[in-house]
């Protein structure tokens, strides 16, 4: 019987790169992103429709909201001009914060209420990958989704201004100086960014209350904070718990921008930008040493964890 020599048994370098690649450490974490886009429709969906709800009301509302814009003064016009934009870009940041809370609540309890989680679990796939992929939905892949959309968004609401004023026989020069749009979009991006940052503890802690909860995961995730905060209200006739709540949903406004002018003149978006207050707030590095605290342990209920 003859032997092969060792050049024959080794792999070829072609091989070797292939398999190299194959079991790169971001294959796992990016095909599981994948598999969350796949089986979460409502993560692409929802977004979607919301540009297709602004698109529509703004169609149907153009005419009538740009009549007589050239007759207003500087303030007037930027007000009218950008409301829309303002109006939709909020649309966008709230159907991005309610899709992923409910992203959240099901990404875990989810696979093992239809016991998927045996099949994924028989994948060489880690527990930690798996619940970094889910947690970069929210915290990553959302924002830069809605990013996207908005900015196809915006473009089409401007040639639609443009030539609804045309057809009125009013130049759009006022439209296109009021307008921004650069501006807005790093504004936007900034935007999003502190959100996904500051919401990043309370993510982390709807994905954890996911792991946990053999049902209900939504009413645990409400019912214990209200009834805190109705406790704290009748024991001790304070707010400090609701309060404490509002902060962690609407508080990164406070610290990551500069209050806007109460005389309502115009500004660059960008000026209202404040990210080195951001930075320096220590709730900030709070909240995600918390978010780091709660996907661990949420690693550590998926590794043990059966189905429901």
């Amino acid at each position: 019987m003859s032997i092969a020599p060792d050049s024959a048994r080794q792999p070829s370098p072609e091989a070797q790169a292939a398999s190299g690649a194959a079991m790169a450490p971001t294959r796992p974490l990016y095909w599981s992103v994948r598999r969350e886009l796949w089986e979460h429709r409502s993560i692409t969906v929802a977004p979607l429709a919301v540009a297709g709800v602004v698109l529509l009301g703004f169609v149907i509302g153009l005419s009538h909201r740009l009549r007589g814009v050239s007759a207003l003064d500087p303030a007037q016009q930027h007000a009218a001009i950008n409301t829309p934009y303002d109006v939709a870009a909020f649309l966008f940041i709230a159907t991005s914060f309610i899709v992923s809370a409910l992203y959240c609540l099901d990404a875990l309890h989810g696979e093992r209420r239809d016991r998927s989680i045996l099949f994924w679990k028989s994948l060489p796939v880690s527990d930690l990958t798996t619940v970094l992929s889910k947690a970069s939905i929210p915290l990553v892949v959302l924002p830069l989704l809605v990013f996207l959309l908005m900015l196809a968004t915006h473009l089409v609401m401007l040639p639609l201004s443009s030539l609804i004023l045309r057809a009125k026989g009013v130049s759009p020069a006022a439209l296109w100086a009021q307008l921004p749009l650069f501006r807005m979009w790093l504004a936007l991006l900034y935007c999003l960014t502190v959100i996904a940052l500051w919401h990043a503890p309370v993510f982390a802690w709807l994905l954890l209350l996911s792991a946990w909860a053999r049902r209900a995961a939504f009413l645990w995730a409400v019912l214990p904070p209200l009834g805190v905060a109705v406790f704290d209200r009748i024991a001790f006739n304070s707010w400090h718990v609701a309060a404490l709540l509002k902060y962690r949903l609407v508080g990164w406004f406070t610290q990551a921008f500069v209050p806007p002018p109460k005389d309502g003149v115009p500004v660059d978006p960008l000026m209202l930008l404040d990210p080195l207050k951001f930075l320096g707030t220590a709730d900030l590095w709070i909240g995600l040493a918390l978010a780091a605290l709660f996907l661990a342990a949420a690693v550590r209920l998926r590794r043990h964890r059966q189905p429901i």
